[in-house]
């Protein structure tokens, strides 16, 4: 082969080489540009999905929230049907269905507590309860069977504070003893042999921690009086023993500890 023939075929070669080369190179750029817009697509539709989602989500909770607000609406009118209920069945001859209304009313008080429980709004209730002091006059005017449901509604309260789902103020939780603790003794024995969602070890519980955080000289009272009627009834009585074991060594053990350090 000639020597000019030669020089122009190697030329071509590495011409060709190079317009492969280059070929290569952008066809390596364009799948790299394909794959960053199918990743950022992914992104982008990750994002929104995600933003689709938690829209839904807070949707869902203003409307939860909404509702609960509704049902702590008429919390107030329950309340008051059930003082009227207690008001008529304290009056010789009431109808028997009475009876009845006055479980269903406490049934559905039981309900909305639970509903606001779970949105941690039940302060409010705890209030509007602990100052029922004319339905607490009522109580004792009934008849047991008549009236130991309404107990339960007391029951859950003092559950609710010792769990710290409900915090109300250290006057609304000594108000709530002071106003209800009695009727819930008093109701005790029918509510352990009657209401199937009664749990006797948390009640006592709830009771107990809902004592031990007002002064002691409030704790000192209302122990006292529950010892009382715990030394007469017994097991048809709260057993807040361990509340009281500890106000008493909050009162006369401690002081005489540290004074001798």
């Amino acid at each position: 082969m000639p020597p000019a023939t030669s020089c122009r075929s190697g030329s071509y070669r590495v011409a060709l080489k190079v317009q492969i080369a280059a070929l290569q190179g952008e066809k390596e750029r364009l799948i790299k540009e394909h794959h960053e817009a199918l990743d950022a697509q992914k992104t982008a539709s990750r994002e929104l999905k995600e933003q689709a989602m938690q829209a839904v989500l807070q949707h869902e909770q203003a409307l939860k929230d909404a509702q609960a607000a509704a049902e702590a609406s008429s919390c107030p009118c329950c309340l008051e049907k059930l003082q009227l209920l207690f008001a008529e069945a304290s009056e010789a001859g009431f109808p028997s269905q009475v009876t009845r209304q006055i479980t269903l009313e406490t049934d559905n008080l039981l309900w909305l507590v639970e509903i606001l429980v779970n949105h941690r709004i039940c302060d409010d209730f705890v209030v509007m309860r602990a100052n029922q002091s004319e339905l607490a006059s009522l109580h004792a005017k009934l008849h047991v069977a008549s009236r130991h449901t309404v107990s339960s509604i007391t029951a859950r309260l003092f559950v609710g504070i010792g769990r710290g789902e409900m915090l109300p103020s250290k006057d609304t939780r000594l108000l709530l003893l002071q106003v209800r603790l009695q009727a819930l003794i008093d109701d005790y024995s029918w509510l352990q042999c009657s209401c199937r969602s009664f749990d006797r070890k948390l009640v006592e519980e709830g009771i107990g921690q809902t004592l031990l955080t007002l002064p002691l000289e409030d704790q000192r009272s209302i122990l006292l009086s529950w010892l009382g009627r715990f030394l007469k009834l017994g097991d048809n009585c709260p057993n807040l023993q361990r509340a009281f074991e500890v106000w008493w060594r909050r009162t006369f053990v401690r002081p005489y500890v540290s004074q001798a350090r």
